[in-house]
C-alpha cells in the first residue's frame, strides 16, 4: 500500500488541499518510511520558536497594516508628488516609490494594490497615461520593494537559512534601487511622450512634508537604530509597531483604538498565522529532504549538465521564475530555499547574493503569467479581465528581467554595501 501514498498526496494537492497540510503529511510519511521518530518534527519547530528574530514578523506586519489602513498613503503620496511630480513621468515615479515603501512594510500580500491602487489609478489617468500603462505600473508595483528593509520575505529568508538578516537588509538596497531606476526610466520615456507635468512649488513641498514627516522619518530611524547598533532587528520591529500605533491613533487620529485597531490586528495576524503555519509544517518536510540527502542528489544530477557557475545561475533563474508564478513568496522561501542553498554553495554562489537573486525572482513571479498573484489581485481590484492585465504588465516584466540579469551576473551590486 505504501506505493499509493505519494500519488495520494499529489492528488490532494491537485484538489486544492491547503499547502501546510500537504507538507505536514509529506513530512510525516517521509519520516515514517525512513523509520525516524516523528518527534523530530516537533524538535525542529521548537528550534524555530526559540529564535528571537521570529518576533519581527508579526510586529512589522502589524505596523505595515496600520499604515495601509490609515491616511498615511494619501499623505505620503502628496509629499512624493510635490517632490517628483514636476519631472517627466514624475507621477509614475511617485507611484513606484510609494508602492515600494508600502510593500517593504506589508510584504507582497496584495495590500499595496488594494490600499494604493484606488488612489494612484485616477491620478495616473488624469496625468495623461494610458489605461494600459497605469494598470501595468500598479500591478508591477504591488510587489516592488521586497528588497528593501524591513521586508517580511527578507526576514523569513534569514530565519530559514540562518543568514544574517541585517546583512540581507543592506544587500537588498542597491538591487532594489536598480529595479526602481529601470522602471522609472521607462516611466520618464512614457511621461515625455504623453503626459502633462505639474509645476514645482516649494510651499507645497514644505506643506506636504509637514503633513507626513512622522512617517517619512520612520525608515530612516529603523535603519539608523539597526546599523548603529542601538537596537537589534527585533527591538527595531517593536519600536516601529509602537511608533506607528502612537502616530496613527493619537497624533493623526486616523485609526480608532476600539473600532479600527482590533480589525487591523485580526487582518495582519491572519497573514502572520498563515506564514507561521506553513513555516512550521514545512520545517519537518525540508528536514526530511535534508536527511535523505535530496539536495545532494539534485546537485549530482545538475553537475552532469551544468558545468559552470554562470550556467547554474541561468538555470536557477528560469526555475525560480516558474516557482514564483506558481507559489506565494512565503511558501517558496520555506520549501525551495533549503533545496537550492547547498547546491548554490557548491557552485560558489555567495549566500547573500543568492538571497537577493531568489527574492528578485519571486518579486518578478508576482506578475509572471499564467498565475502571478498580482495579476489576479489587480484583475479583482480594477474589474478587468486577467488577459488584459497580462498585456498591461508585460513591458514591465521584460524590464524587470533585464534588472534580474544585472543583479544575477553583477554580484558586487548585492555585496558592495555588505562588504
Amino acid at each position: 500500500m505504501e506505493w499509493l501514498i505519494i500519488p495520494g498526496i499529489a492528488l490532494l494537492a491537485l484538489l486544492g488541499t491547503p499547502l501546510f497540510i500537504i507538507m505536514a503529511l509529506a513530512a510525516m510519511v517521509g519520516f515514517h518510511l525512513s523509520e525516524i521518530p516523528l518527534v523530530a518534527v516537533a524538535i525542529e519547530i521548537n528550534k524555530l520558536s526559540s529564535q528571537a528574530s521570529i518576533l519581527t514578523i508579526p510586529l512589522f506586519t502589524f505596523a505595515g497594516y496600520m499604515m495601509a489602513e490609515s491616511g498615511s498613503p494619501k499623505r505620503l503620496l502628496r509629499f512624493a508628488e510635490a517632490s517628483l511630480g514636476w519631472l517627466p513621468g514624475g507621477v509614475a515615479i511617485v507611484s513606484l516609490v510609494i508602492c515600494a515603501f508600502f510593500t517593504a512594510f506589508t510584504g507582497a500580500s496584495g495590500v499595496t494594490i488594494i490600499a494604493l491602487g484606488g488612489l494612484l489609478y485616477p491620478i495616473l489617468n488624469n496625468e495623461g497615461y494610458t489605461e494600459k500603462f497605469s494598470l501595468g505600473l500598479i500591478t508591477t508595483s504591488g510587489s516592488l520593494g521586497l528588497l528593501f528593509p524591513p521586508s517580511l520575505p527578507i526576514i523569513l529568508y534569514g530565519l530559514v537559512t540562518n543568514v544574517d538578516i541585517e546583512k540581507l537588509f543592506v544587500a537588498g538596497i542597491l538591487p532594489g534601487i536598480l529595479l526602481i531606476v529601470i522602471l522609472s526610466l521607462y516611466a520618464i520615456r512614457k511621461g515625455t511622450l504623453q503626459t502633462s507635468h505639474t509645476k514645482f512649488e516649494v510651499k507645497e513641498l514644505w506643506d506636504s512634508f509637514k503633513g507626513c514627516w512622522w512617517e517619512v522619518l520612520l525608515p530612516v530611524g529603523v535603519l539608523y537604530g539597526i546599523y548603529s547598533g542601538k537596537t537589534t532587528t527585533t527591538e527595531a520591529a517593536a519600536v516601529t509597531a509602537f511608533y506607528i500605533f502612537i502616530i496613527e491613533v493619537f497624533i493623526y487620529r486616523d485609526l480608532k483604538i476600539t473600532k479600527d485597531i482590533p480589525r487591523v490586528i485580526k487582518d495582519s495576524m491572519s497573514l502572520v498565522g498563515g506564514i507561521l503555519l506553513i513555516l512550521c509544517c514545512a520545517l519537518g518536510f525540508t528536514n526530511w529532504l535534508v536527511d535523505e540527502e535530496i539536495p545532494m542528489k539534485i546537485l549530482e544530477f545538475m553537475q552532469t549538465y551544468l558545468t559552470s557557475k554562470y550556467s547554474f545561475l541561468l538555470f536557477l533563474n528560469i526555475f525560480l521564475l516558474i516557482v514564483g508564478s506558481l507559489m506565494d513568496i512565503f511558501s517558496a522561501i520555506i520549501v525551495v530555499v533549503p533545496l537550492i542553498t547547498p547546491i548554490a554553495e557548491e557552485f560558489g554562489v555567495n549566500p547573500i547574493h543568492l538571497a537577493i537573486i531568489f527574492l528578485t525572482n519571486l518579486e518578478i513571479g508576482y506578475i509572471t503569467p499564467p498565475v502571478g498573484i498580482n495579476l489576479f489581485i489587480s484583475s479583482f481590484r480594477f474589474k478587468r479581465p486577467i488577459t488584459e492585465l497580462y498585456r498591461a504588465s508585460f513591458p514591465f516584466l521584460l524590464l524587470m528581467l533585464v534588472a534580474l540579469a544585472i543583479i544575477t551576473y553583477v554580484p558586487a551590486l548585492s555585496l558592495f554595501l555588505v562588504e
